[in-house]
């Protein structure tokens, strides 16, 4: 039965672990996003490793977010409606998660995903 604890201690150690390099791992590379080019103005795109970290880990974990979020959601209805707040705790819960999730660019930060959604209403405008 000592084996069987410490083989789950160990478990969560390595889980540990393996989080908190996959999460320094993201923010290494969301730190090389922004690139100055050599005409001093800023290269605003996402990298291949933010790209991949994005597609592997964080739209997976958006996607348990926003499930998770609609029950808990469900589950705190009735006091939201008792508190008048049911479009916060909407927004919240849900639109928040399933925001970053679905309708982000792959790899891109919401500083980013901002910029390049205003680069193409300016575009489709035609102000540029």
């Amino acid at each position: 039965m000592n084996t069987l604890n410490q083989g789950k201690k160990m478990k969560r150690a390595i889980t540990a672990v393996a989080l908190a390099s996959m999460m320094s791992v993201s923010m290494a590379a969301s730190a090389t996003d922004v690139i100055e080019n050599g005409s001093g103005t800023v290269n605003n795109r996402p990298s291949v490793w933010a790209m991949g970290i994005d597609a592997g880990l964080v739209r997976p974990v958006g996607v348990a977010a926003t499930v998770i979020g609609v029950g808990l959601f469900v589950v705190t209805l009735p006091f939201s409606l008792l508190g008048g707040n049911v479009k916060e705790s909407a927004n919240t819960l849900v639109g928040a998660p399933a925001k970053m999730t679905f309708w982000r660019c792959l790899g891109c930060t919401e500083g980013q995903d901002n910029e390049n959604r205003a680069r193409i209403e300016a575009h489709d405008d035609g102000t540029q």
